[in-house]
């Protein structure tokens, strides 16, 4: 099979110059999507009568539905077009928030985050290839970094805007604000993005989507309803015990099927195999941390909801700001080195939030919040690059499909594993007293960042020398 463009391109040049912005578009939305909402938690849980730990079933059914429908994003580029399928992931992302602002309750708005996923489960991972096959490999460090700068605004407006909208306006409005971005995105995609497809495209493998489908949404809810007391213990091991048999399943029906959903095969490559393991390991820990921040700020600490998006604007500014410093620091000591130490320290920062009480002073919050931005930031630039660094061109749709559905899991779980540690560290009588909100949040903290900092073991069996020919690492 070979990789056609669908519809006639615009000059090279110009794609070129224009791609980065492109994307940037979807990496705007979602990112400003997710934190805005991370601040209008405790608001929209008191408008809907429900506890803010309850909320976590409306973030996780995001980042859920995402890791459910990214396995069909690489087909359905190849078989309709990356052009098509993007235009249309950022319509049906667009239609999904303003359902959401039109949401009565909780169940209601957890089914329209479900439609957003199934948009935002095609932009991405769909606008990441498109700039693989656009870029060539000692390109791709600066081009994706690049991406990630404009892409970036989104975390730092998002807490700062969602606190005054909550606090001046209806928490509605914090789903609306994304409606004019997508109808500007469409206008640019539609006719500046690369339109590339495959002369042929294999079948879709239907069973594979329900076995692993069903698998991931099945462990999905029990990681959310483990601390709730919902389900009695049985029912949670049978549960549990099902979604594991799914899941293995998939990995049978894989071995078996002449094309998978998820080409599995692709794990034989090192880097591909640490990439995608080590993104999906150390995003457990950093997947929680948003869902903490907001809880420990305006619940323990008492900090209206402006406050606590101005002091969460510091970690998306370094990772702005200090966004093309990664290249070099890549270049200069490698993917190896650099990836193993960086998830130790990240682990280390974690933790360090730990400290931060009643009477903490504001600079010191907003110090570390500062440096855990530049180093996540490093993070994610060397492990989405690192995923292309040993596939071909005719890979390149499958690794950019498994490694966007691990990354989208990892969040999710990282989601639900956070709410599930700091429920089980505060008792339901005590979730609303602040003193004992902190001391759980704590603790949580703590658990994460021990997480990330096992998560490094993942990156020890990479050689010095891996990834050269992206980071073109210097001796």
């Amino acid at each position: 099979m070979t990789i056609v463009p669908a519809m006639p391109d615009p000059p090279i040049e110009t794609t070129k110059r224009l791609l980065p912005w492109l994307v940037a578009v979807a990496f705007f939305m979602q990112s400003l999507d997710t934190t805005i909402l991370n601040t209008a938690v405790p608001a929209i849980a008191q408008a809907m009568n429900v506890t803010p730990l309850d909320m976590k079933s409306v973030l996780a059914s995001y980042t859920l539905s995402l890791a459910v429908f990214i396995p069909i994003s690489g087909w359905m580029a190849d078989r309709f077009g990356t052009r098509r399928v993007f235009a249309s992931a950022i319509g049906l992302f667009s239609l999904g928030s303003l359902l959401c602002g039109l949401a009565v309750d909780i169940n209601m708005l957890v089914a329209c985050r479900v439609l957003q996923g199934m948009g935002g489960a095609m932009m991405v991972p769909v606008g990441r290839m498109t700039m693989v096959r656009t870029f060539p490999k000692s390109e791709l460090i600066v081009a994706m970094s690049f991406v990630a700068v404009p892409s970036l605004v989104g975390p730092m407006l998002g807490p700062l805007l969602g606190g005054l909208i909550v606090h001046y306006l209806h928490w509605s409005i914090v789903f609306l604000v994304n409606l004019p971005v997508g109808l500007i995105g469409l206008l640019l995609v539609w006719r500046f993005l690369p339109d590339y497809r495959q002369d042929k495209t294999n079948p879709l493998d239907i069973v594979g989507l329900v076995l692993f489908g069903s698998g991931v949404a099945l462990l999905s809810y029990v990681l959310e309803v483990f601390g709730d007391h919902r389900l009695g213990d049985l029912e949670i091991l049978g549960l549990l015990g099902l979604s594991v048999l799914l899941l293995a399943g998939y990995g049978a029906n894989a071995m078996h099927t002449k094309y998978p959903l998820l080409r599995l095969s692709l794990f034989r490559l090192r880097t591909f195999r640490a990439a995608v393991g080590g993104s999906f390991f150390s995003r457990l820990g950093l997947g929680g941390i948003p869902f903490l921040f907001p809880l420990l700020y305006q619940i323990g600490m008492g900090f209206t909801p402006v406050q606590s998006g101005l002091l969460m604007m510091p970690q998306a500014l370094a990772a702005m700001g200090l966004k093309l410093i990664v290249p070099k620091i890549l270049a200069r000591f490698g993917y190896r080195t650099v990836l193993v130490a960086n998830t130790m320290i990240l682990g280390v920062l974690i933790m360090g939030f730990a400290t931060i009480d009643v009477g903490t002073p504001w600079w010191r919050i907003a110090l570390q919040s500062f440096v855990l931005g530049f180093f996540t930031s490093t993070q994610y630039t060397a492990m989405n690059t690192l995923v292309y660094a040993d596939v071909t061109d005719e890979e390149t749709s499958a690794a950019s499909t498994i490694a966007s559905t691990g990354q989208q899991m990892s969040i999710s779980f990282g989601v639900a594993g956070a709410s599930l540690i700091a429920a089980f560290f505060v008792p339901d009588d005590l979730r609303s007293e602040p003193a004992a909100l902190i001391h759980g949040v704590h603790l949580a903290f703590i658990v994460l960042g021990l997480m990330t900092m096992a998560s490094s073991l993942v990156f020890m069996p990479l050689k010095k020398d891996d990834g050269g020919a992206i980071s073109r690492q210097k001796g």
